[in-house]
């Protein structure tokens, strides 16, 4: 494959549906069960009142019940075994190659082999192999490379946005940024990849995912987190962030305009700081789904977004029982492009 072959849709082209991993009792969320299932309830509902929402799951009967008196209508339901429910790191990802649609499994080996991901990294080639994709979407293995979609911003025509501390964690691939730089390109047809090497939230175990830190809204606009108080323990690494993005160029050699989204207020839990994010969005067809933290800079981060998408309706969904697990939206989340999913 050339990189002329491959196109890498960006998040904010059409989409035929999104992927959530239930939790169940089996997963990390045993102990707060009933306090988080709401929240992927209300994902659940956003998307599919818009759009098909593929659900796998340990127990089709008892997420049936948790979904309560929500339409089933646009869901697809699969059983399987999991681990955990971030399908942002162990779903597919979405190319279109000689403009076929085609999903690559990659390797999901928990972050650097931090957790548990046998199961989960089975997860795509069984909602393949009992036909949730469309006829002629094509099946390609790249389980040799680890890889997951939380660290990867795609524009959609060939740049791609990453962070140096996740893709070239010695725990992933091992390789030197030149290679899997060279990877990247051959794989998902891209032309420019823009490092950021700087930039982290305490308690995250992704080493850095792009998606909690700065993110492509269109091929001309990135919304970042922006950390203003000197005190905060993030606020150099979030500033010299900051810097590199405004170093960034367009294709057409012009630079970015960001959007600053407010540094979430601090929340603890077993006095931990955990990474709360509004950077950890989903964009969906005629809606951005945007993690809340029942704050008031809840607000602004709302009125911040609807500058990146003036033409989509921005949801708030509260993620306060999402981050315990030091994730939010986009990470319990994996959308796939119009065409792929019948």
């Amino acid at each position: 494959m050339t990189s002329s072959q491959i196109i890498f849709p960006a998040e904010w082209a059409l989409q035929s549906a999104v992927q959530l991993t239930w939790p169940h009792e089996n997963t990390d969320w045993c102990d707060i069960l009933d306090e988080v299932i709401p929240c992927f309830v209300n994902i659940a509902r956003e998307v599919s009142c818009r759009q098909k929402l593929i659900i796998a799951c340990h127990d089709i009967n008892e997420v049936k019940l948790r979904l309560g008196d929500l339409p089933l209508d646009n869901i697809i339901f699969r059983e399987m075994a999991t681990n955990d429910t971030w399908a942002r790191d162990h779903g597919a990802i979405s190319v279109f190659v000689d403009g076929k649609p085609t999903i690559l499994d990659f390797t999901f080996n928990g972050w650097g082999m931090k957790f548990a991901a046998n199961l989960d990294n089975q997860i795509t080639k069984q909602l393949y192999a009992s036909n949730v994709f469309a006829p002629d979407v094509q099946y390609e293995s790249r389980l040799r490379f680890v890889l997951e979609g939380g660290s990867l911003e795609s524009d959609g025509v060939g740049t791609l946005l990453t962070t140096s501390e996740c893709l070239l964690s010695e725990n992933r691939n091992n390789m030197t940024r030149e290679e899997v730089e060279q990877y990247l390109k051959e794989n998902l047809g891209l032309h420019t990849i823009h490092w950021l090497d700087h930039g982290y939230l305490a308690g995250d175990d992704t080493d850095s995912h792009v998606d909690t830190l700065a993110r492509l809204c269109s091929e001309s606009v990135i919304a970042y987190v922006k950390c203003d108080d000197f005190a905060d323990e993030h606020y150099p690494a979030l500033k010299k962030m900051e810097e590199e993005l405004f170093q960034l160029r367009q294709t057409n050699g012009e630079p970015y305009e960001l959007i600053a989204l407010p540094m979430a207020d601090a929340v603890y839990c077993e006095e931990e700081r955990i990474p709360a994010t509004y950077a950890n969005f989903l964009i969906i067809n005629g809606a951005v789904l945007l993690p809340t933290y029942d704050s008031p800079k809840d607000a602004v981060a709302i009125s911040q977004l609807q500058k990146a998408f003036p033409n989509r309706e921005i949801v708030g969904i509260n993620c306060m029982s999402l981050i315990k697990q030091h994730g939010s939206l986009h990470c319990v989340t994996m959308q796939y492009p119009a065409g792929f999913v019948q």
